[in-house]
């Protein structure tokens, strides 16, 4: 207990975050002039810290494995790679604590500014200095960048600064052979057509953060004076102030600042893998934020742009060294953020690369299907050779979106460039996978082409449509919210481009639209007045244009009656044969392909049109698949089942003696059956309608004769099964209800010429039939005798 209150307090207590806690216990027993018995007493408590179960972990994800890094290459050698689990924010003090400051060519780095390969004679293998003579320092980065940290934070920014300098040498060199190598081996790594990650363990990113060390020791030197009191480091022990002369640690024409700068672009442009957890993969997205927004403060001149040429050539050309390489890992950091700033960078000095390093870094290989690795016919295709551990990327939508960045960029860069804008679009069609970002792109590009007050910017515009296109097709089989807004941004876009592309999406709409949106959607406003007016079309466009919306509609109401075929009425309503035909779809679709309501519906539709019998014919057809039963007396269809008898009769006797069986076969609402007989017993049938009335008598219908007595007998018919159906479970407090429920009924009743009669036997029988109900049959007596 005492041993987890301490850590927490000691965590709690600083103001840094855990994994910067490990750093700066790595910068206290890395400090040169530590005492032993101050080590072992150091490594102590961090051990028992180590060991306690809250102790925080270094990349904040529980359950991963990575391996010891810190001394994979110990003292300027290359070592074995020891796997540890449970990496804590302790751990890598842990193991610093066997690093010293003992070996004779670190000390003559730090120790001298004069300090080359003449001035050391134990140099045969050639690998302590370069080829200009300045010295280097083989040590795993993070670690040599956590002695830097350490000199610095100790007093010591001038052997801080000849350290770093010896490792950023070594960053170069190191560079350098990368290259020769893989041009070495080229032909047979893309034969193979997949790679593997060389860095497990990214710099940018890392809990040490190596490359902001080595830039921000590289800048603060630059900034600072270079003469002055110093505090010279004397490893043999002992600390004493002395004045040092200028010395020159840089060669000719080089600055601190171009040093620093280009260790940011080798450590960014490092091809690293994905970590596993949420807290690692943000700390990468961050520290690479922090590193460019750094880079960004600096101005640049014409020897950096030299630098930025000479890192872009190699990003393009190092392979699997590089996250821009030809051949990148499946789960290797994209480059997107780092690509947009170095595109901004080069593009007014060198377009050419500046496109070509951005293209390249567009792809986002996770997103991508494995493929075999015979596949060579896209020689960038990537195949990964580890499980596919595409859920673990919980930065994916940031990644996305950085993704979309750099094509915005790209494109606004483009515009009146016809070439690179083809090119851009490309790169945005096979490598961006979420329609969401394709849209937004395809907005961008429209408003800047539409930007100006001057004609727009054609080429832009077609681009924007193509990947709008692309968007539809996309989001065709999948569901998306904002498909609505898509498919009418699509048509506003198609409409500026010209009517060309009008009609080009109206010809193949079956693979951009359902058939509810290109009816309702795109051809209605293909055919508005406003479309015509933006187009500035004369009669024979405008009629070219409404065919080819009317041959859609026809096309769409023959896939889906159900949902287009009132819509193509009325896009054909002024063509004869277009409405003809559109008018036999339904027909044919109506015995079993379309609903009472959509029937009902477009029936309406035609009364209002003008057309009394083609209603008539629909409401007769959507009457076969209607059924009310007793209790919906509420039913939604009430209204179309009154409107259609009303049409029957305003028509005439024969066309409501045919309407009439069909009512009583579908409807069995007593309620409904009466309030229909009674609409039909007032008015002479025909009459209503002056074209019909010559053919009628004049004389109302009968109620002994067909077909207003079946009406009749079924109402009255209705009426009983309903009482029996509301009796079976009636409950005291809807009584009253159920007595206004007969007095209508006998309404009904009284209609037939012997209707007192039978409505007496009615209530007899409810009397002998529900003797039980007692209090109710009392309110039956007093009410109907």
């Amino acid at each position: 207990m005492n041993q987890t209150h301490g850590l927490n307090c000691f965590i709690l207590g600083m103001s840094y975050p855990p994994v910067c806690a490990g750093a700066l216990w790595m910068c206290i027993v890395l400090n040169p002039h530590c005492k032993a018995e101050q080590k072992s007493s150091w490594l102590r408590q961090l051990r028992r810290w180590n060991s306690v179960d809250v102790c925080p972990w270094e990349d904040g994800n529980h359950g991963n494995e990575l391996p010891n890094l810190t001394h994979s290459l110990p003292q300027g050698a290359h070592g074995n790679q020891e796997m540890r689990s449970h990496r804590t924010v302790f751990t890598r003090a842990i193991e610093a604590c066997d690093l010293h400051w003992q070996d004779r060519h670190l000390q003559h780095i730090i120790a001298s500014d004069l300090y080359a390969n003449y001035c050391y004679h134990d140099n045969q293998d050639g690998s302590l200095f370069d080829s200009r003579g300045w010295p280097l320092w083989h040590e795993h980065v993070p670690t040599a960048c956590a002695r830097v940290d350490a000199l610095r934070s100790h007093g010591y920014p001038r052997e801080a600064l000849r350290l770093a300098i010896a490792v950023v040498n070594t960053l170069r060199r190191q560079q350098q052979r990368q290259l020769e190598h893989f041009r070495r081996h080229k032909k047979e790594l893309l034969q193979k057509g997949h790679t593997s990650i060389t860095n497990m363990e990214g710099w940018v990113g890392h809990p040490l953060d190596p490359i902001g060390t080595l830039f921000s020791t590289l800048t603060e030197s630059g900034r600072s004076g270079e003469e002055g009191l110093n505090t010279c480091l004397d490893l043999s022990g002992t600390t004493r102030l002395c004045r040092l002369p200028v010395q020159r640690l840089l060669g000719e024409g080089e600055s601190y600042v171009a040093l620093a700068v280009e260790t940011a672009l080798v450590g960014l442009g490092q091809q690293r893998v994905m970590p596993d957890g949420l807290y690692a993969q943000e700390k990468v997205c961050r520290n690479e934020e922090q590193l460019l927004a750094k880079l960004q403060e600096v101005e640049l001149d014409e020897s950096l742009v030299k630098i930025f040429r000479k890192q872009a050539v190699f990003l393009l050309e190092a392979g699997p060294y590089s996250g821009l390489g030809e051949i990148v890992h499946r789960e290797s950091v994209p480059m997107h953020t780092f690509a947009r700033y170095l595109f901004t960078s080069l593009l007014p000095h060198d377009a050419e690369l500046a496109y070509k390093l951005a293209l390249r870094a567009m792809r986002l290989p996770v997103l991508e299907s494995t493929a075999s690795s015979s596949d060579l016919s896209r020689p960038h295709h990537i195949v990964s050779v580890v499980p596919n551990r595409y859920p673990r990327w919980f930065t994916l939508s940031h990644i996305e979106s950085q993704q979309c960045e750099l094509a915005s960029t790209m494109l606004t860069a483009a515009k009146g460039d016809s070439r690179r804008l083809e090119t851009v679009l490309e790169s945005i069609q096979k490598n961006i996978h979420s329609s969401s970002h394709i849209f937004k792109l395809a907005q961008d590009a429209f408003k800047i082409a539409t930007l100006m007050d001057s004609l727009p910017d054609i080429t832009l515009l077609k681009v924007s449509l193509e990947l709008g296109l692309q968007v539809m097709r996309i989001t065709l089989s999948t569901l998306n919210w904002r498909r609505r807004e898509m498919v009418r941004w699509l048509v506003t876009c198609a409409t500026e481009v010209g009517v060309y592309a009008l009609d080009s999406i109206m010809q193949s709409w079956f693979t951009l639209f359902t058939p509810t949106e290109a009816t309702s959607i795109v051809a209605t406003t293909v055919m508005s007045n406003s479309t015509i007016v933006r187009l500035h079309l004369d009669c024979h466009q405008q009629e070219n244009l409404a065919s080819s919306a009317r041959t859609l509609a026809l096309q769409c109401a023959m896939k889906d009656p159900q949902n287009c075929a009132l819509s193509a009425l009325t896009l054909c309503e002024k063509d004869h044969i277009a409405f003809e035909t559109a008018y036999q779809i339904v027909l044919d679709a109506a015995a079993t392909g379309m609903s009472y309501t959509q029937l009902f519906t477009i029936a309406r539709y035609m009364e209002h049109r003008g057309y009394p019998m083609r209603a008539y014919k629909l409401a007769t057809l959507a009457m076969a698949h209607l059924n009310l039963s007793y209790n919906q007396d509420t039913h939604p269809a009430i209204n179309d089942v009154l409107w259609a008898c009303a049409l029957s009769h305003s028509l005439g006797k024969n066309e409501l003696a045919a309407v009439i069986p069909l009512v009583v076969k579908s409807v069995k609402c007593a309620t409904v059956l009466s309030d229909i007989l009674r609409r039909c017993t007032l008015t002479t049938p025909g009459m209503v309608s002056a074209l019909h009335s010559r053919r009628n008598s004049g004389k109302l219908m009968s109620l002994d004769k067909a077909p207003l007595r079946q009406l009749l007998d079924a109402t009255i018919g209705a009426y009983i099964n309903t009482t029996h159906s509301r009796l079976t479970h009636i409950s005291p407090r809807h009584y009253s209800e159920f007595i206004e429920f007969l007095g209508k009924a006998r309404e009904t009743f009284m209609m037939a010429h012997d209707g007192h009669i039978q409505f007496t036997q009615f209530i007899d029988n409810l009397k002998q039939i529900y003797k039980g109900k007692k209090k109710l049959m009392m309110l039956v007596r007093e009410r109907f005798g």
